[in-house]
């Protein structure tokens, strides 16, 4: 979170439950069987669990899961999960106080990891943890991370830095795949496991003796995009195709007009506009891109 805030969107601009709904049914009928709803926050959102129980009731749409920052997750997890909520991932970028008051900018800790009990108690289909690693801030708590997964049955996820508008991103800052793999195989045995989706983001790892999965996501030094299935759909109506991209679709007024026709063409087009794959990390730096917290995890 930068330190000045963010500037909060009209809420006119904000897309409405039906009309989120409206657009998966759309997407549903283009074969998208996969939900996640992110943010900024999406535990902000007024009635959130109603959202997640319409959006379960699509059809074609099998799994709606959701990525939080765990701060109000204490107080939603029973009815998330209720709502027939299948997944959840908690961000999570340190476990040491004064460094997640840093990068959180709020003093916090505690509520995320009390949602993260509170979440297990609810018996999701999966709980993951994402946590970015940025070598001279956290790099030294990967195996904190890990004893984490360990004890909890969790799936940590380690992602790598990537370069986001007002996220400070440096090349110095940037750990690989490779070296975060072999800092935690000095001290703990990591077994490769074959994913079968061919579409999946993350390289996942058993914990050999214990519970839980480590898993890492490459953007940068492995990129996946030739495999990448994923399109974006931001809180204020447009498509993006690629993470990376500055280029954004809007079906906000389409939708608003009841011209489905048009939705479904300006997902279209969205989709075959995605280049091959993303440009390398010092010229993302450099792209006119929404922030991360802007667009979600």
């Amino acid at each position: 979170m930068p330190e000045q805030g963010i500037e909060l969107q009209p809420r006119s601009n904000i897309l409405s439950f039906s009309e989120i709904v409206q657009a998966a049914e759309l997407l549903a009928d283009m074969g998208v069987s996969k939900i996640r709803i992110t943010g900024g926050e999406p535990l902000v959102r007024k009635n959130i669990p109603e959202l997640v129980a319409r959006l379960k009731a699509v059809p074609g749409i099998q799994t709606v899961g959701m990525t939080t920052n765990g701060v109000l997750l204490s107080r939603y997890a029973a009815e998330l999960k209720h709502a027939g909520l299948d997944a959840l991932n908690i961000s999570l970028d340190s476990l040491r106080r004064e460094r997640f008051e840093h990068i959180a900018r709020r003093a916090k800790l505690d509520d995320v990891l009390s949602g993260i009990e509170d979440a297990l108690t609810q018996d999701f289909g999966t709980v993951k943890i994402n946590t970015v690693v940025i070598r001279g801030f956290n790099d030294d708590e990967l195996l904190d991370f890990v004893g984490m997964a360990g004890a909890t049955g969790m799936n940590v996820r380690f992602i790598e830095y990537m370069p986001f508008a007002e996220n400070q991103w440096n090349s110095n800052g940037f750990i690989g795949f490779a070296e975060m793999r072999e800092a935690i195989g000095a001290e703990v045995f990591l077994r490769p496991l074959h994913s079968e989706n061919p579409h999946a983001v993350a390289k996942d790892f058993e914990i050999v003796g214990k519970r839980g999965l480590v898993s890492f996501i490459t953007s940068m030094s492995e990129h996946f995009c030739s495999s990448c299935n994923r399109i974006r759909l931001t809180a204020d109506g447009c498509i993006k195709a690629c993470l990376f991209s500055h280029s954004e679709y809007s079906i906000r007024e389409a939708l608003r007009m009841n011209d489905l026709e048009s939705v479904q063409h300006i997902i279209q087009s969205a989709i075959q506009g995605k280049a091959y794959q993303h440009a390398p990390m010092e010229e993302l730096v450099q792209i006119d891109n929404r922030s991360m917290i802007r667009i979600g995890g």
